[in-house]
């Protein structure tokens, strides 16, 4: 559980480290500081990864028997969310925080399945992260709405959606927990 914490902490400062550390950021430099922010991440990631699969928590709740259905369905918006921000959609136009968004309906779905506490830590702490960076990111600056998009990046989005989507959960048939209802 440690090894969560400490990854959630590692996570969260590299992503909001114009608002906490803003004097830092500046000494560094944006062309030196997106390496560091990079190494910083996948270091938050690989302790999140090692420090759940590792964890011997208890359970908290017992999560209910539709949640893998609804898992499964906040799953797909989860990764175009996820996409929206990178895409020539006509979706981006109206989603302020698509990545933020992409988060919250993860990690919300992934406690739809999961009681035990080191779920409730990982994915409630990374909600907490998203909806905290929502708040700060809206209080630092306006919202300059995207202006583009078209029908073909709204197929586009679709089909990276759902072939994402896929290896998602052959990914995860393949090394647990399976996200498919079982007979």
């Amino acid at each position: 559980m440690l090894l969560i914490a400490l990854g959630l902490i590692l996570w969260t400062w590299p992503h909001m480290m114009k608002e906490y550390t803003p004097g830092l950021r500046a000494r560094i430099g944006d062309k030196a500081a997106r390496p560091l922010v990079a190494v910083v991440a996948l270091v938050a990631i690989v302790l999140m990864v090692l420090g759940y699969r590792s964890a011997e928590g208890g359970f908290v709740y017992a999560p209910p028997v539709w949640g893998q259905h609804l898992n499964n369905l906040l799953m797909v918006f989860a990764v175009a969310m996820f996409g929206v921000g990178h895409s020539k959609s006509r979706l981006r136009r109206h989603i302020r925080h698509p990545m933020f968004t992409g988060t919250i309906l993860w990690g919300v779905s992934h406690l739809l399945v999961r009681g035990d506490s080191a779920s409730v830590l990982l994915f409630g702490g990374l909600i907490v992260w998203a909806v905290a960076g929502w708040i700060v990111t809206n209080m630092r600056r306006p919202w300059t709405r995207y202006e583009g998009g078209s029908l073909a990046g709204d197929l586009r989005l679709a089909v990276i959606t759902v072939v994402l989507y896929a290896v998602i959960v052959l990914i995860h048939a393949w090394l647990g927990p399976n996200p498919l209802p079982m007979g």
